[in-house]
């Protein structure tokens, strides 16, 4: 009879022990969840998807989360709009495609502060957050097949074509707008080349082997937002056109 009360004693001990662990794994599960999610879809005026680390293809919409790894696709006449945890906005033109590569952000931690981004193809209006701005000034880049960015706080454009998707307008290559603020360009042009860009100066890269040039106007490069963008998300904040 003891010996009975003992093994059903064991098997309780057991059983609670058991469910413990398994609430730990689910709480560590949630809690690096939430941590994974970089930024949000505030705005979006047509199809959008994204390409999840795992090959994995998935729809996104307004309140829809991005998380390192992500590589977010535009259609052809779709505006969106990503608001980030550090407070950046990013939007998106048509024909799209940039990648989250990697991104850390805790408030708390500022030497932990990583934003790591890539212009794949298309074109993009950034203001960018606290990541870049304290703590590591080297913790941002945004990188782009022939230069990459740092910033030291500031609004800026980038527009990025091959061939007959830039049109009749523009010659291929980078395009870089700077409205606010100043932005670093580097690539390797020989032995590195390294340009300060500041606010109202307008640069061209034609590819990774080419120094950028400072542009004496305006490219014709449109960047007409829907009128949707023009009112407050759904989810909270101010509207996306980033003047």
């Amino acid at each position: 009879m003891e010996k009975q009360k003992r093994n059903g004693l064991i098997k309780k001990r057991t059983l609670i022990a058991t469910n413990l662990v398994n609430l730990l794994i689910l709480l560590l599960f949630s809690v690096t969840s939430f941590a994974a999610a970089a930024g949000t879809v505030t705005h979006v005026s047509g199809p959008l998807v994204v390409k999840k680390a795992d090959g994995k293809i998935k729809s996104l919409s307004i309140g829809s989360s991005v998380e390192s790894g992500d590589l977010v696709i535009t259609e052809k006449r779709t505006y969106a709009c990503l608001k980030f945890s550090d407070g950046s906005q990013v939007t998106l033109k048509p024909n799209t495609q940039f990648k989250v590569e990697n991104y850390v952000y805790e408030q708390s931690s500022p030497k932990e502060d990583a934003g790591s981004f890539k212009l794949i193809k298309g074109g993009l209006r950034t203001i960018t957050g606290q990541i870049g701005k304290r703590g590591n000034e080297h913790s941002y880049r945004m990188k782009t097949p022939t230069a990459t960015i740092g910033i030291r706080g500031t609004i800026y454009d980038l527009h990025f074509c091959q061939g007959v998707e830039c049109g009749a307008s523009i010659q291929p290559g980078l395009y870089l707008a700077v409205t606010d603020g100043t932005i670093v360009v580097t690539n390797d042009a020989g032995l590195q080349t390294t340009l300060e860009v500041k606010t109202g100066q307008y640069v061209y890269i034609k590819d990774a082997s080419s120094p950028p040039v400072l542009m004496p106007s305006k490219p014709d490069i449109p960047f007409n937002l829907p009128k949707i963008f023009e009112k407050p998300p759904k989810t909270g904040g101010t509207d996306c056109q980033l003047r």
